[in-house]
């Protein structure tokens, strides 16, 4: 439904936001919604890059691997923002290269990081948004039927489909959405002695019939 992006500076925001309708579409993401505390929302961890610290820390990897494995998401926040962490107990400064900072998956949310960025997909499903999923699956399973009937790509139809609980309530919630998108003139919801082509929509079976419709039908 939607990615929370925090905002790392106040250009990264109006970068985000001249291209933003892009990416909504591109990733099929409703909302953008952009975050300065991430507390609760993102966790982030440490984990140390035994190569690159073992020349520099050499016999104290067990005390700053420790140290590096336990820092709090503010330690890790300054740590991202300075680029460098010193650590007392060590007298060591530890830069980002020698570490690996990893975003964990909280509960409704995935998380992903590349170095300073971070994206969080809320990713919890409400009935809209599954009947539009439902509704893009059918799609597609009608587009590639057009190509196996050697329809034009400009050709427009008229579908008959089996009327089934799976698909009823997606395809009236979205009905413009399907006919725009597979040139439909019509697009009838039978019964189940439809006559026609299977498809397969998670695991259910489904009858639907296409037709080239006539010029002015």
């Amino acid at each position: 439904s939607k990615a929370l992006i925090p905002v790392l500076n106040n250009s990264f925001k109006t970068k985000i936001e001249k291209v933003k309708d892009l990416i909504l579409s591109e990733t099929n993401i409703k909302e953008i919604e952009y975050i300065t505390d991430t507390s609760g929302i993102i966790s982030k961890k440490v984990k140390p890059n035994f190569k690159a610290l073992g020349p520099k820390v050499g016999k104290d990897m067990k005390v700053v691997a420790e140290k590096l494995s336990s820092l709090n998401q503010e330690e890790i926040s300054e740590f991202e923002r300075e680029g460098k962490f010193f650590i007392n107990e060590s007298a060591y400064s530890i830069d980002l290269s020698d570490v690996e900072i990893i975003a964990e998956d909280v509960p409704g949310l995935q998380v992903t990081n590349l170095g300073r960025l971070t994206v969080a997909l809320d990713i919890t499903l409400n009935t809209d948004l599954i009947h539009e999923g439902i509704s893009r699956e059918l799609i597609n399973r009608i587009q590639n039927l057009r190509k196996e009937l050697n329809f034009e790509v400009t050709d427009k139809i008229n579908i008959v489909i089996e009327n089934h609980p799976y698909i009823r309530d997606a395809v009236k919630n979205n009905l413009s959405y399907i006919c725009a998108e597979t040139l439909a003139e019509s697009f009838i919801l039978g019964n189940e002695t439809v006559k026609g082509e299977k498809i397969i929509i998670e695991e259910i079976e489904l009858t639907i019939l296409i037709t080239k419709a006539r010029d002015g039908e």
